[in-house]
């Protein structure tokens, strides 16, 4: 597995990151396997896939929790980023906690859950315009102080405040969603990641769901895409039109369109890790296969025209 840097001087982690919020109930649904997701962790790590995420409020605390059964006995292995601030009640979003003293209390809870000592990379899952960014950034960076994380990391926010945050202390790794399908972070947020050194982790690589060629329309009244405008009517046909130029191109290359669609991610920089979420085994070999892939300039040009910027209709996966 290929490794890759977090910010000018952090770690060296694997190119490829395993996002593990697919493990947990997340929106009230069924909970995956617990057997298997430990497996699948544990697996991927014996593969060289180190970087794992999470989240504090990914199913209430029982993902820290599961990860921490995969990682006991073998935490040097593995690279642990959480996010925190985002609060639910019975799989509703109410909003966001960045306050100080709220953080102080969210990493002890992690720490607990998790069974480990030190959060390799701790990141508030977006920011709060009623708490001051240094505030947010300053309190994580006291914890880096006191031993209780190592890297500080960010998630969903604007340029202007991944400079802000990097102001008051220097972050490792900007999280945010990126896909052929979402591509509007190329005008200003990556450049100016890039410009301060700053790695980003690439998380909804398939768009949810609509880039693995397997989405029909009309959805189906109770699959939970139909709620955003994307999957919805017209802009869900016209939008697998454009999937389907992706479908004859991972076939012409013996791939299947979600391996394309990782691999894009992937060769978008040395400084970019496609975080990807599973819950199987079984899509461990696929996954870490289209970390091989590469594209020559005709295949490239055409994925980038197919999915310019605004060529997807509809919201992004994260808007209704």
């Amino acid at each position: 597995m290929d490794k890759i840097q977090l910010g000018q001087n952090g770690p060296l982690v694997s190119k490829l990151g395993l996002g593990c919020m697919r493990m947990s109930s997340i929106w009230g649904g069924p909970t995956p396997d617990e057997h298997e997701s430990i497996a699948t962790i544990q697996q991927a790590l014996d593969s060289g896939i180190n970087f794992l995420n999470t989240g504090d409020f990914y199913g209430a605390g029982h993902n820290e929790i599961l990860v921490g059964k995969a990682i006991k006995g073998r935490r040097d292995d593995a690279f642990i980023s959480v996010k925190f601030g985002a609060i639910f009640h019975n799989g509703q979003w109410l909003g966001l906690d960045l306050r100080p003293m709220a953080i102080k209390n969210f990493i002890n809870y992690s720490l607990t859950r998790l069974g480990i000592e030190t959060i390799d990379l701790y990141q508030p899952c977006r920011m709060d315009n009623s708490v001051p960014v240094e505030d947010i950034i300053g309190t994580v960076a006291d914890l880096i102080k006191e031993g209780k994380v190592r890297y500080i990391g960010v998630s969903e926010i604007t340029a202007d405040q991944l400079r802000e945050a990097n102001t008051v202390h220097p972050i490792s790794a900007l999280e945010i969603g990126y896909s052929l399908a979402d591509r509007q972070i190329e005008s200003e947020l990556l450049p100016t990641a890039k410009e301060l050194g700053i790695s980003v982790v690439a998380f909804a690589n398939t768009a949810e769901g609509l880039l693995t060629g397997e989405m029909k329309a009309p959805l189906a009244a109770n699959d939970y895409h139909s709620h955003f405008s994307r999957f919805q009517g017209d802009n869900l046909i016209k939008n697998l039109e454009k999937v389907e130029v992706l479908k004859q191109l991972a076939g012409d290359k013996g791939y299947t369109p979600t391996q394309v669609a990782i691999a894009w991610v992937n060769g978008q920089g040395d400084h970019i890790m496609p975080l990807v979420s599973m819950s199987r085994r079984t899509r461990l070999p696929e996954n870490m296969a289209a970390m091989n892939i590469s594209f020559n300039a005709e295949e490239m040009k055409l994925l980038n025209d197919t999915f310019a910027v605004g060529a997807i209709l509809g919201g992004t996966y994260l808007q209704r």
